[in-house]
């Protein structure tokens, strides 16, 4: 069967354009009871807006429309420091891929991408990457009956399938934890902090040293992440434009960071999971859609909160002091979430092959419930 040629394949351009690409998931997504729609004034600033990462970055949406109904949506990203950590390896990504069940419109929407990456001289693609390593990342493909959290992606079952037609191949699976906060510590735990745990300190987010504190976490990350699969570092201003973010919705004490003779070794996060108090917004905080939003943060606080970015400095990770300081800033944050009355906690995503982290989360009782697939095609 040849292409469907009544499906066009055409650049975003102005509102109009912008607004149909941002309200696309909401028809996809109408009959999905898990879905929660990200805020659209979120997405249009860091899909159209001044997002950091366009930096270093170069990025392409299109939507596709048939007889006039626009079907699928899709992205392609070139990141300009991905070459210089990965010995000039020309990759490109595709992202944000929205579209309605048929294969030709998969078909022309990745045709499409690929085209744009291949004609700026990449070599392969890989995704989805919503929109850089540091984003959302992975097509979901087990855990469609749980709605996704804060900064998470979700997608019908079939999307794999849709994809995996085009030629596109897993190159890694990335895993998400559900934990209970309130958890006993296990034995082995204990006894490591008890012998070698003596020599850190943790401590909480110092709010009026929020530039200073935001700079520590990013260094951390950016050695912690070094060598990880895909790693890209965090800019200063990428990690600022999060920091503004995490400054809004972050109690102190949601911010844990381990020291040892006051040098900063290891961090953690956790965010409210905001997608409790916005699923019923649609994705709109306008006109009055964010002052319930703050109503709720405030008076029906959530009960469920993620942890989306943790890291132990790269010098400890193989040590004995390793598997400590990440249990002990676990350990912290998750005093602080009972504390606010949290029942249930994402951890990830955490990459497949990292072993040490995936046997620490499931010591203290993690279950893996979701997981997100990358996949790859050479062009």
């Amino acid at each position: 069967m040849g292409p469907d040629t009544d499906i066009i394949v055409t650049p975003v351009q102005g509102r109009s354009g912008r607004r149909d690409f941002l309200r696309l998931p909401g028809r996809i997504y109408r009959n999905d009871p898990h879905w929660i729609a990200p805020l659209e004034l979120e997405q249009r600033i860091r899909v159209f807006g001044k997002n950091p990462f366009f930096e270093h970055a170069q990025c392409q949406a299109w939507t596709a429309t048939r007889q006039g109904k626009i079907v699928g949506r899709i992205t392609a990203q070139i990141d300009e420091h991905y070459p210089q950590h990965h010995d000039g390896h020309k990759l490109g990504y595709f992202g944000l891929l929205e579209a309605e069940d048929d294969g030709d419109v998969f078909a022309a929407l990745l045709t499409t991408a690929e085209d744009w990456l291949r004609q700026r001289g990449m070599t392969e693609v890989q995704g989805p990457f919503n929109l850089s390593i540091n984003e959302e990342v992975g097509l979901l493909v087990e855990g469609f009956e749980a709605p996704p959290f804060v900064m998470m992606g979700h997608a019908p079952p079939h999307y794999a399938q849709r994809v995996e037609e085009q030629g596109y191949q897993k190159t890694k699976d990335l895993l998400t934890y559900t934990i209970h906060p309130d958890f006993v510590t296990p034995r082995v735990m204990q006894k490591l902090v008890d012998t070698t745990g003596s020599v850190v300190t943790v401590r909480c987010l110092r709010r009026k040293q929020l530039v200073e504190e935001f700079e520590i976490m990013r260094d951390i990350f950016n050695d912690a992440w070094s060598n990880n699969w895909g790693f890209v570092p965090f800019t200063e201003a990428e990690f600022s434009d999060i920091a503004k973010t995490l400054t809004f919705l972050l109690d102190d004490d949601y911010v844990q960071i381990a020291e040892i003779d006051g040098r900063p070794v290891a961090f953690i996060v956790a965010l409210p999971n905001i997608n409790e108090a916005a699923k019923d917004l649609q994705g709109r905080l306008l006109p009055f859609g964010w002052l319930k939003l703050l109503w709720r943060l405030k008076v029906r606080y959530p009960l469920s909160a993620r942890v989306p970015l943790m890291g132990v400095r790269k010098e400890y990770q193989h040590a004995r002091l390793g598997p400590t300081l990440a249990f002990m800033v676990i350990d912290a944050v998750r005093t602080a979430l009972v504390k606010r009355g949290i029942e249930n906690v994402e951890l990830g995503w955490i990459l497949e092959n990292n072993d040490g982290m995936r046997n620490i989360i499931e010591s203290i009782g993690g279950k893996q419930y979701k997981k997100y697939r990358v996949y790859q095609k050479p062009l």
